[in-house]
């Protein structure tokens, strides 16, 4: 039996669940007409931004294209090219849009469920969470197993070793278009939902002392939109493209090691057997009425270590059976099966106001926001050793256990096969991130629908509980990236061998080219993070200017007597969002081609190498920090350090404004960056070796 086909039945697996969990949370009652209304309004906002994106997005898409075409043409690329980077780019949209869909029916069903009972409110929000993550690896594994099949029919003639080169050849270039379109998704959705939500909290909470999430508040639905098309339809594009990319790769890699069509079939089935145990995992997410973060976050962490110790198992089965003489490949995906949870560990223990880092933060903002911005930054740089050190070891266990001192290639397989066992549990991994927004939601539909305090208490909680998520799914998502992008790497050595087996690497350090890369790609991720900051500065400028018109001139509006106007600020992000997205893309596809016609191929291995470790290291900071300066937030607002309206609060308002772009605009989007740069590098590889100034 060909155990690929279970790839495709993983797929309509994942789907079909997605489908009957979204069909249980639709059933749920949005409750009263005032939490109807405002969800109405934070779905129509989030249609329209998306709407406006992807009719962006798709002229970018055209354009490629007929680029793509054309090298085609020339007989740079395969004529599957182009059309793998057009599927690509649109199941990584579509995870993206039917997982906002889900968010934006969820919300005010999760805040009408939390007036029954917490549990009640946990269970609608994580299911939500649920069909983000089963339709993210339900799309990916549909997209692999077209492309894989169709490939091997259109491939038949040749022998066994030539089909699976051209096929893994060809699926590797369709990840292009996933990362492309992950990277607008992310950009644009982070510019759209951090200028909302600075803007809102600079001048309601800050200027004017009124609560988080008032209904006086204009710029209150641009927030709650931002939240589902930045942390929701952004964050499944991305790992979207993780997900696909890290298969793929390593299914390249399998082809250089010399195992063939057994190499291949392993990491598409554990991404089948990744679904299943995701599933089975849902079922253990449950919670009682005690709304302690400690009890919240074991009840999601059950399910994923349930998940993660169903794939332990199978795996071991699934290398046994498949190439039984190189049984250290599964302790290579055991490497990072390790890895994926403790980074999730480790993000947790400096980001919850659970443990002593967060609450330390707080504690700083006693003496102002001078002092607790100093505390995020010292601590989210601290925050990086321990994750280095995760990813390093991963790297190494899953090189050398796979048999890399004996078969370099061999062990470059086994950090490829590493990557996809940390994101085997995507599926449930995702599910807690996803449930973040929608639990934040919920929150604002609470406040702004008056209902009653214990209702507010358990959203609150809820809400706190997603911060955490949020940041240990962001801290997953770069660990994962760091993995996929060494195989990416990898992967572009090899393609440039397969392109031309007569070339020899010089990868010295002493290499001018080499080093010179090494310098770009250093430099790369702190250029686009400066970009995409300057993006959310210059839109929440617009928000803070509307904000303060409308308090102004609105007669009635802090009496609460007169409606806002919502409308403006959603329409004033989506026209910023969509303006400011198109530079920091460009420099993430521009710049592999640039060095590698300056450079050639030594050069753009340098920049892949250097933008990896420095994009990895600032991504984990930048989210670590904004995550703990979120968390600080909530723990003096439930009471510690003078508690809301303090000067302490104020404080840490002003920490959190800092910390939002750091958290949700930049350092997610640079883990797209890393591995996007490798994707293009690998497409424009034949380009460049023609062309290249430096031979």
């Amino acid at each position: 039996m060909n155990l690929i086909v279970l790839a495709p039945i993983g797929s309509i697996l994942a789907l079909c669940f997605a489908g009957y969990l979204a069909y249980s949370v639709t059933r749920k009652s949005e409750g009263t007409d005032q939490m109807k209304k405002i969800a109405a309004a934070i779905r129509q906002g989030a249609n329209a931004y998306l709407k406006r994106q992807y009719s962006g997005v798709a002229i970018f898409f055209a354009v490629m294209v007929v680029i793509l075409a054309a090298l085609a043409i020339a007989g740079f690329l395969t004529p599957f090219v182009p059309f793998a980077f057009l599927t690509g780019g649109f199941f990584s949209g579509l995870s993206g849009f039917l997982g906002m869909k889900i968010a934006t029916a969820a919300n005010a069903r999760t805040a009408n469920a939390a007036r029954e009972s917490l549990n009640s409110g946990l269970r609608v929000a994580f299911n939500s969470g649920a069909v983000m993550g089963l339709v993210v690896v339900g799309l990916g594994l549909l997209d692999l197993s077209f492309w894989y099949f169709f490939l091997d029919w259109f491939y038949r003639d040749l022998n066994p070793a030539e089909r699976i080169q051209n096929i893994t050849s060809a699926m590797l270039t369709f990840g292009m278009g996933a990362s492309s379109m992950a990277l607008f998704a992310r950009v644009g959705g982070g510019i759209f939902t951090k200028a909302a939500d600075v803007g809102a909290d600079l001048v309601g909470k800050v200027e004017a002392g009124i609560p988080e999430d008032d209904p006086r508040n204009p710029a209150v639905i641009a927030d709650n939109v931002g939240d589902n098309v930045g942390d929701v339809a952004g964050m499944g594009a991305d790992l979207y493209e993780s997900y696909v990319g890290s298969i793929v790769s390593t299914c390249a890699l399998a082809v250089a090691a010399g195992l063939d069509v057994n190499g291949v079939t392993i990491p598409m089935v554990m991404a089948a057997i990744g679904v299943i145990a995701s599933i089975i995992g849902t079922f253990f997410v449950r919670s009682g009425e005690k709304a302690e973060q400690k009890t919240l976050l074991r009840a999601l962490r059950t399910g994923v270590y349930i998940s993660s110790v169903l794939i332990f198992i199978a795996a071991y089965f699934l290398v046994r059976g498949t190439l039984p003489n190189n049984m250290g490949i599964f302790w290579a995906i055991v490497s990072g099966l390790i890895a994926g949870n403790l980074i999730g560990f480790v993000t947790e223990y400096f980001t919850s106001d659970t443990y002593n880092p967060t609450k330390r933060l707080a504690k700083t903002s006693l003496t102002g926001p001078a002092t607790i911005i100093i505390g995020g930054l010292s601590l989210g740089m601290l925050s990086t050793a321990v994750p280095v050190i995760i990813v390093g070891a991963a790297v190494a266990a899953s090189f050398f256990l796979a048999g890399g001192a004996s078969n370099f290639n061999l062990g470059l397989y086994g950090v490829g096969i590493s990557a996809v066992g940390m994101l085997s549990t995507l599926g449930i991994t995702l599910a807690t991130d996803a449930y973040g927004p929608v639990a934040d939601n919920a929150g604002g539909i609470a406040e702004m629908s008056h209902l009653p305090p214990e209702v507010r208490q358990r959203t609150d909680a809820l809400d706190a509980l997603g911060n955490t998520t949020a940041a240990t799914g962001k801290g997953f998502a770069i660990g994962s990236a760091a993995l996929t992008a060494l195989a990416l790497i990898a992967a572009y050595t090899d393609e440039v061998k397969h392109i031309d087996p007569n070339f020899v690497f010089n990868l010295n350090l002493v290499n001018p080219p080499v080093l010179i890369g090494l310098f770009v790609g250093g430099m790369l991720p702190f250029l686009f993070a400066s970009l995409t900051m300057e993006a959310v500065g210059r839109a929440a400028q617009q928000i803070v200017v509307e904000v303060r018109r409308q308090f102004k001139e609105i007669v009635g509006l802090m009496e609460g007597n007169a409606q806002p106007d919502y409308a403006s600020c959603v329409d004033i992000c989506t026209r910023a969002a969509q303006k400011e997205m198109i530079m920091p893309a460009l420099v993430a596809i521009i710049a592999p081609i640039l060095v590698g016609l300056l450079l050639g191929v030594n050069g753009v291995a340098g920049m892949l190498a250097g933008a990896t470790v420095s994009g990895f290291i600032l991504a984990i900071m930048m989210a670590n920090s904004g995550g703990s300066w979120d968390n600080a937030k909530k723990y003096i607002e439930a009471g510690n350090f003078g508690g809301k309206g303090s000067d302490s609060h104020k404080a840490a308002v002003v920490g959190d404004t800092v910390g939002d772009p750091f958290k949700d605009t930049s350092g997610p989007s640079i883990n797209i960056l890393i591995k996007l740069l490798s994707m293009v590098s690998i497409v424009f590889a034949s380009f460049i070796m023609s062309n290249t100034i430096m031979k």
